[in-house]
């Protein structure tokens, strides 16, 4: 028996649950993921939970909520739908499409079970700032009250700081967990982000757009140091639209006519 204190990562796949993987073995804790198929469009994210999985030989299970998707699918949302997932700014209003009603609490209330059952510290899971303006469920006010329920419902549970969701992202920018990405060594193209789920990272919905932006924003700040700018080597469909989005957001942001002459080129 490990003498680590245990943790279930809620692991999609995607860079910032991956990156939460790695720190949570970097801080000394014995980590087991945890995915969830929802009958997501890009359940391909699945695949590179696993293969994180594998590479550190951590116990992966997938839970599959596919019997779920198709009530899912009645809320509209993009992605257990056939509508069309937006492209564009990440923080752009049309991105509330991609809204799962309720996700997170259901993952985090298996999780918890999971967690409990196991003997874990606690509940890990890397929703973001980024998040905070489309996901209701990714916001603090949202994880205080699911702490709150979950110590009220499982009377002595030994968590993480008195607290059993441990989200040490949730105030910080896609930039910076890109940051800590690099100084962990996490390699980007062993994570998914997109979600069309195509054969590669299409570049252009607002999970693309925002990847793209917080390593190229993480990787100026990272060689500024003096340090070698770890590249990321996914394969985009087109990475070039990201630069146009982000000078035309920053321009609407500062009021300033638009100039796609952005120095992001």
């Amino acid at each position: 028996m490990s003498g680590k204190k245990k943790a279930v990562a809620i692991v999609s796949g995607g860079l910032d649950s991956t990156t939460l993987a790695y720190d949570l073995r970097h801080t000394g804790y014995d980590v087991d993921l945890l995915s969830f198929n929802y009958g997501q469009r890009h359940k391909k994210e699945l695949q590179f939970a696993a293969a994180i999985a594998k590479r550190f030989g951590l116990r992966h299970d997938i839970i599959n909520l596919q019997q779920l998707s198709s009530m899912f699918a009645e809320s509209g949302s993009s992605l257990v739908s056939d509508s069309e997932v937006p492209e564009g700014h990440y923080a752009e209003d049309n991105m509330k499409s991609t809204v799962v009603p309720n996700r997170n609490m259901i993952m985090l209330s298996i999780a918890t079970g999971i967690a409990i059952s196991r003997g874990a510290a606690c509940i890990a899971a890397g929703m973001h700032a980024g998040d905070h303006f489309i996901y209701p469920d990714c916001r603090p006010e949202f994880i205080n009250i699911v702490n709150a329920a979950i110590m009220v419902g499982n009377e002595g549970f030994h968590s993480f700081d008195g607290l059993p969701i441990f989200t040490p992202y949730i105030h910080w920018t896609k930039a910076d967990i890109a940051f800590r990405a690099m100084q962990l060594g996490v390699p980007f193209h062993m994570t998914w982000s997109c979600y069309k789920g195509g054969e590669n990272h299409c570049g252009r919905c607002g999970t693309c757009v925002e990847r793209l932006e917080a390593i190229y924003t993480a990787g100026k700040i990272f060689g500024a140091h003096g340090d070698f700018i770890p590249p990321d080597n996914t394969a985009y469909d087109d990475n070039e639209y990201w630069k146009v989005v982000i000078a035309k957001k920053k321009a609407e942001d500062d009021e300033a006519p638009f100039d796609d002459h952005s120095e992001l080129y």
